[in-house]
């Protein structure tokens, strides 16, 4: 059985003061953006917003010199919660920032950080992740996709071939990091795979956005055909993609987006239930914000281990599991407690806010992870599988 551990943490000195920096760019920066789509938050494409995150240092904060400014998670964690709190628009530099540059910087080479880093950190090189492919789904270790040994006029590298989709703005991207089969699996199915940095511009590459129910594009299938990757964007060693893919996930899982998502309904409900709630609206609000705060602890005290260079993967699972349930039980008791029906379009902003969060929570329990996936990982971390 894995040990695992919440153990609490107190955020850094100076936390405060960075709260009240970010506070301050938000109110001038994002302002005019309605309470509707501050409901999008971390799906909202905005590159000149990202771009003046970029400027203030707020982008690979936890990055040493020359590639970030060698803050703490801990305070990368404030400048992340306030964000989503507020509604901003994330998702230019989202994946990249979040888990694409750690990953680069972590198992990547000199070469590929000088190439990559200063982009992420500026909020002007945009990534996606390329691990689910059509028939796998969550089960990472049923992958098809391959990158075979070539050589193309003269210069060495690999043939790749396959499909991926859950490809977050890949259409807007300028780089993928690609989970690809690169030998046998073995036994345990895990062997075999290695990560890729392919560049998105490349031919062969075809990028295909999917319409969602909700009319949002941000969803992609991504197809491979002969695609030519250079040897030097291998990251980490050929065949250790399954170990660095597991490290990967513990950023993806565990942060802030993962009980953050639907706080624009939240704050919504709030404030349509008033100074003075029903006796119903109060319950369920103070029961709503137990849970919020409850979920934060652990998620900080996964961000202290990240910062001491652990590899929590349990402890993100379990806070993404948890997240989910919560996230996706907010539309329900806010129309339970207000009554009011969702409408997308002409509705009040509440109305608005919850027929958002109402269509998109639905896939809040596949994203990094299809809920079963995680409580397979929690169940055999505590040896009960």
């Amino acid at each position: 059985m894995q040990a695992f551990a919440f153990e609490s943490c107190e955020l850094p000195p100076g936390a405060d003061a960075l709260r009240t920096e970010v506070r301050a760019f938000l109110d001038m920066e994002a302002a005019d953006i309605l309470v509707p789509a501050r409901a999008r938050s971390w799906i909202g494409f905005d590159a000149d917003f990202s771009r003046k995150l970029g400027q203030r240092g707020w982008l690979g904060m936890t990055w040493p010199e020359p590639w970030g400014t060698g803050r703490s998670a801990l305070e990368r964690y404030v400048v992340i919660e306030e964000l989503l709190a507020a509604g901003a628009p994330v998702a230019a530099h989202w994946i990249a920032e979040r888990q694409s540059g750690p990953l680069i910087l972590r198992f990547g080479t000199d070469e590929q950080r000088a190439k990559l880093l200063p982009g992420i950190a500026a909020g002007e090189t945009y990534f996606c992740i390329g691990m689910s492919e059509p028939d796998s789904g969550s089960d990472l270790a049923s992958i098809r996709s391959k990158a075979e040994p070539a050589e193309v006029d003269g210069e060495r590298g690999w043939v790749v071939n396959g499909r991926k989709v859950w490809t977050t703005y890949a259409q807007h991207s300028h780089y993928m990091i690609a989970l690809l089969r690169t030998g046998e699996a073995g036994e345990n199915r895990h062997g075999g795979t290695t990560q890729f940095v392919i560049d998105l511009a490349s031919p062969g590459v075809t990028v295909q956005p999917i319409r969602n129910m909700i009319g949002d594009e941000e969803f992609n299938e991504v197809t491979f055909d002969d695609v030519f990757v250079p040897a030097g964007m291998l990251v980490g060693e050929e065949g250790t993609g399954w170990r660095q893919v597991t490290a990967e996930l513990s950023f993806e899982r565990s942060g802030p987006d993962r009980f953050l998502s639907a706080f624009a309904l939240l704050k919504a409900l709030v404030q349509v239930a008033g100074d003075n709630p029903s006796d119903m609206a109060a319950a369920a609000i103070g029961r709503l914000h137990a849970h919020l705060s409850t979920l934060r602890s652990m998620s900080l005290s996964v961000a202290a281990q990240l910062d001491a260079g652990a590899e929590p993967a349990l402890e993100a699972s379990f806070v993404k599991d948890l997240g989910v349930m919560f996230e996706q039980s907010i539309p329900e008791i806010a129309h339970q407690v207000i009554g009011a029906s969702p409408r997308i379009d002409n509705g009040s902003d509440f109305e608005q806010v919850l027929a958002y969060v109402q269509q998109a929570c639905v896939s809040f329990s596949l994203r990094g992870g299809t809920t079963e996936i995680m409580r397979g990982v929690i169940a055999r971390g505590l040896g009960l599988r």
